[in-house]
């Protein structure tokens, strides 16, 4: 990755340069990819989602060292706190709990008023994402409570469990009370606004957004947003990665012991990794509930926890550009070759020799075997100056000529 370098301190301009380079490819990207359909766009989309999420697990994993095979279920969280705060969804919680419990229910309706019974919340989305935000947090320091002793596979096997449940609640909370209408999902989510501009198109626009005159496709107004929201998760993180925070985190992963006795809180820094990176997971969420417009409890599988940490180590544990890489590769591959590979198997061999599905499950474990073999630090790892600061580094003193008495 020798042309790609985005190291303000040690080359600026070759740093800003590539900054401005590639600023000017992702702002042109949406409209040369929408030549060949939008669909290309939506797999973008889905990718920067990705990257969100990827580099909120970068805090756990690659800053903090703390392995968590669960974090899809913070995406979760965001997801069906959207789902439940902007759609018709609570008029049926509403009418769940009058149903169970009277007094409770009609409490609750005088204390809404009886729009709510009918219509539901429809809260902006912009309340909805700090909330994801705090909820998700939350999730994650009661994660890291209980687990703050235990390391390594212990901790693994936690995460994935917690993983689990989250998922195992979506499917079933649908009874007595109907808080997600189980495996069927939720949908009729609200789509996003900005300044009274709806990101999905207004009915009757064939899904097209206008601003200022101006209209482009649905994907790409979502793009843009996206694309922003990732900046912004990026500043923060490389914020946080070079504050004192962050280097607390690199002692923790590095050698805890050590890190303990030189006055680290390791408890207090280890449950602000868990919370900070599943905050990022519920803005991604939130996200995602809006853009989808349907949430089900199938979107939220160990599968795609795997596929979330597998971003991260394939793209280099720690490496803020690494990681960005690696959610791009691993999101987008699976959706390029389900519109690749089998029309190239048609035209090859006459017939589909191996689904996308099944080929894209391979292609995951080769490219993580491959990776693990030639590259054990990442396709674009962290450079060795990264985790201390430059006048940590040792270096010798110039000689003076004076021998001291």
């Amino acid at each position: 990755m020798a042309l790609l370098d985005f190291d303000a301190k040690k080359n600026p301009t070759k740093a800003y340069a590539g900054m401005l380079g590639l600023a000017a490819l992702l702002m042109v990207f949406p409209f040369f990819a929408a030549q060949f359909g939008n669909s290309w766009v939506r797999i973008i989309d889905m990718a920067l989602l990705y990257i969100m999420l990827a580099l909120g697990l970068n805090i756990v994993v690659g800053f903090a060292g703390l392995l968590d095979l669960g974090y899809i279920a913070f995406y979760a969280v965001g997801a069906y706190l959207t789902a439940l705060l902007a759609s018709p969804q609570f008029a049926i919680l509403l009418e769940s709990v009058v149903n169970q419990y009277p007094v409770l229910g009609e409490t609750l309706v005088q204390l809404m008023g009886p729009e709510i019974r009918e219509n539901g919340i429809h809260l902006s989305i912009w309340l909805i994402v700090p909330l994801a935000a705090a909820v998700a947090g939350l999730c994650g320091a009661l994660l890291g409570a209980p687990t703050l002793k235990l390391r390594g596979d212990y901790l693994a096997i936690v995460t994935l469990g917690f993983g689990e449940i989250i998922r195992i609640f979506m499917n079933n909370l649908n009874d007595p009370i109907n808080f997600t209408n189980g495996p069927q999902g939720i949908n009729l989510i609200d789509p996003i606004r900005i300044f009274g501009v709806n990101l999905a198109g207004e009915a009757g626009t064939n899904s097209t957004v206008v601003v200022g005159g101006f209209s482009m496709p649905s994907v790409n107004a979502y793009y843009f947003l996206f694309l922003f929201l990732c900046i912004a998760v990026v500043f923060v993180t490389k914020r946080l990665q070079h504050s004192r925070l962050g280097r607390a985190w690199v002692a923790i992963r590095e050698d805890e012991i050590a890190a303990k006795a030189m006055g680290i809180n390791t408890r207090n820094v280890k449950l602000l990794a868990f919370s900070m990176g599943a905050s990022f997971g519920g803005v991604a969420g939130a996200m995602f509930a809006s853009f989808q417009g349907f949430v089900s409890p199938e979107s939220f599988s160990l599968t795609e926890s795997i596929a979330v940490l597998a971003m991260v180590v394939l793209g280099g544990i720690g490496h803020i550009p690494g990681v960005i890489l690696g959610g791009v590769i691993l999101a987008s591959i699976p959706e390029v070759l389900r519109h690749v590979v089998e029309p190239a198997q048609q035209a090859l061999f006459g017939h589909v020799v191996i689904e996308a599905e099944v080929l894209r499950q391979l292609l995951y474990g080769l490219a993580m075997v491959l990776i693990m073999l030639n590259r054990p630090a990442g396709l674009w790892p962290s450079p060795k100056h990264e985790d201390r600061p430059d006048h940590d580094v040792d270096q010798p003193t110039k000689s003076t000529g004076v021998v001291s008495a």
